[in-house]
């Protein structure tokens, strides 16, 4: 049977009791407020990231709700207490881990690692090592000092994974402020968690209050650049596009390329600066369209070496390549990706003929195009 002890003293009751209320009420709020930005948004696209992180916050309202509980008993177990704590701190780390896939910017050096099969191995296995110490010693009543706090060294390491994924996907959305707010964040989360292994009751709840409200905020934070992305890099259709061409000479005689996008969300006109060569191709692209809509350009087959003739582009490389430079024009280098912008904008810019092959025009209709 478990060692029941006067664990609360009436000050310490009074702290948990308020502490316990704070937590479940504000936790839960947060975690319907993120589901609603979910099911208004995140549900038609099918994005589950945000779910976990939703359900992440609502493990803090459960905690709260258990505290609540134990500070109006008398007598409470202290491997109890301390046990629900460490189960709704693992539940919490898990699900920040599962959410991290659907993440839409991922480091690149751990991309493979978060992406592969094998993620919920990596993540689970350590979960279910913690957890069931943890349950046992809530059955048996005998406190282990090895695995006393297990939540805590899984903590650090959700935090590793956490704060690399939140620093690199403010600043693909160019939120350069909101990724150093994020890394203090986790910074004060980590010093919770250390402190958590030597400080005391009253000082740890007030770190705890101080680190959950601040990565709350982190998470709404998120949501919005989520939905800033989403509302300002709308690929539009080809008929709202509108584009424009222009070549300017510079003092030094040298001259520079520009074309100018219209249509985007916002009132500002997006410029792009290509190379000669790719600024070549898209005008041949307007200039064919201009004179003729049913005007195509044809792409030379792979290892043509009949004749003498000329094809318009040489290679379907060239297309792609300049894609890829009105992309990094348009949203920033390496801030999209192939589903959400790639594959829009080319859809939206070009066709292919369907009844001859190799054969591209530009989409976009000829009075929205200027030269």
């Amino acid at each position: 049977m478990p060692i029941t002890i006067n664990f609360l003293t009436n000050f310490d009751n009074e702290i948990l009791t308020f502490y316990g209320w704070w937590q479940f009420a504000v936790c839960l709020f947060a975690f319907i407020a993120l589901m609603s930005i979910w099911w208004h948004i995140g549900k038609k696209q099918k994005d589950f990231g945000q779910v976990w992180l939703a359900l992440s916050i609502l493990c803090w309202s459960f905690s709260g709700a258990f505290e609540i509980y134990f500070a109006q008993k008398n007598e409470a177990s202290v491997v109890i207490i301390e046990g629900w704590r460490s189960v709704w701190s693992l539940l919490n780390s898990l699900f920040i881990l599962l959410a991290l896939p659907w993440f839409r910017y991922l480091p690149q050096s751990i991309e493979h690692i978060i992406k592969s099969k094998y993620w919920i191995y990596i993540v689970g296995l350590p979960f279910i090592f913690s957890i069931l110490p943890t349950l046992s010693r809530m059955v048996s009543g005998k406190v282990i000092t090895m695995i006393n706090e297990l939540d805590v060294y899984y903590a650090i390491f959700t935090l590793g994974f956490l704060g690399y994924v939140l620093w690199e996907s403010f600043l693909k959305r160019r939120l350069k402020a909101l990724a150093f707010l994020s890394l203090v964040c986790i910074l004060i989360v980590l010093v919770a968690q250390v402190y958590k292994l030597f400080g005391n009751s009253i000082n740890l709840t007030l770190f705890s209050a101080i680190f959950k409200t601040s990565l709350i905020m982190i998470f709404f934070a998120l949501a919005l650049s989520w939905v800033k992305e989403l509302s300002e890099n709308i690929v539009p259709s080809y008929k709202e596009l509108r584009v424009r061409f222009q070549k300017s000479k510079l003092p030094n005689g040298k001259y520079v390329n520009h074309v100018f996008f219209k249509g985007f969300p916002g009132l500002e006109t997006r410029k792009v600066k290509l190379t000669p060569a790719l600024f070549e191709l898209f005008e041949k692209f307007a200039k064919r369209r201009i004179e003729d809509e049913d005007n195509w350009l044809e792409i030379k087959p792979k290892n043509f070496n009949l004749g003498n003739r000329t094809f318009d582009i040489n290679d379907y490389n060239e297309v792609k390549r300049l894609l890829t430079a009105l992309l990094d024009g348009l949203f920033g280098k390496d801030n999209w990706t192939a589903e959400h912008h790639l594959n829009p904008l080319k859809s939206t810019l070009f066709e292919m003929s369907e009844k001859r092959d190799r054969k591209i025009r530009l989409k976009i209709p000829k009075e929205n195009i200027s030269i």
